[in-house]
């Protein structure tokens, strides 16, 4: 991280037109940016999955700038009934979007439960989408904080540390990241049924250790996700304005908006984030 400062942050922003040379977009024009982008294309592996990719507040400048030139294929219309707040984080939408694309690719036609681990704020927008994306299946939210799984009315919450008897799962999505992978993707071994599917898209820094022996003895697929492409963003969109549900279960993670005129005001409000216990904050610049 060090050789990368100074660099502008932030990966998820809304944000409106100034300019368009191009004239694919009008003067004051709402739009989502899209931070992943590559110099090459390739339709099979994907934007967020090749090696000469850049991503906003990564590899290159984020989106905390007044000004951002960008290209117009990395733009995407929001529609007038979807609000401000709410576009501003349809990049953590889209990023669940992938993983269960991801989870799609390989999953069998026994898919009578989707178990997700994870009680944060990825695994909740996860969830979200996967309750779309599988309307039939049995939906499980397995965590560690019961204060944190009430949230989940939509789905059967699980303390991890209290797992019912002989409750089995037939595919799984990991989103706890950190140290606490490991436990939560040898938990999902133990508990999910033959030829099931695993995405892993928790991100840690660390090596963990997993339960290979089982994973051969059922024939498990484990599925890396990471990021999102411009149709993941197009489908969360569809997702959020079409569905009031996933609209007012998405609204829930708004839980700190504040105006940003100052370096102080940023300060103050990533502080107040990393002690938020849930939810997103949202900037609004004036400047």
């Amino acid at each position: 991280m060090a050789k990368k400062l100074p660099m502008a942050l932030v990966h998820e922003a809304m944000g409106e037109v100034v300019a368009d040379p191009s004239g694919h977009y009008n003067v004051g024009d709402r739009v989502s940016l899209i931070p992943n982008h590559a110099s090459t294309v390739d339709d099979e592996i994907g934007d967020n999955y090749l090696r000469n990719s850049k991503f906003a507040s990564s590899s290159e400048d984020g989106f905390m700038r007044e000004y951002i030139q960008i290209e117009p294929e990395r733009l995407i219309d929001i529609p007038d009934n979807l609000k401000n707040e709410m576009a501003a984080f349809i990049e953590t939408v889209s990023v669940a979007v992938q993983a269960i694309r991801r989870l799609e690719s390989s999953i069998t036609s026994h898919r009578d439960s989707i178990g997700i681990w994870g009680d944060g704020n990825v695994a909740y927008i996860t969830a979200v989408v996967a309750k779309e994306f599988y309307p039939d299946s049995k939906l499980y939210v397995f965590g560690k904080h019961d204060e944190k799984l009430e949230y989940f009315s939509f789905a059967n919450t699980i303390n991890i540390e209290n797992v019912p008897e002989g409750l089995n799962i037939d595919h799984a999505i990991e989103a706890v990241g950190g140290r606490g992978s490991e436990a939560a993707i040898n938990q999902i071994i133990e508990l999910i049924n033959p030829r099931g599917s695993i995405v892993l898209s928790g991100v840690t820094e660390e090596l963990v250790g997993i339960d290979t022996r089982h994973i051969l003895e059922k024939g498990l697929t484990l599925l890396g996700s990471s990021r999102s492409t411009r149709r993941d963003f197009e489908e969360a969109v569809s997702l959020i304005v079409e569905n009031e549900s996933v609209k007012l279960r998405l609204e829930l993670m708004i839980q700190n908006v504040k105006v940003m005129r100052t370096i102080q005001d940023i300060n103050e409000i990533f502080d107040e984030d990393m002690n938020m216990p849930w939810g997103k904050s949202i900037m609004k610049w004036e400047m």
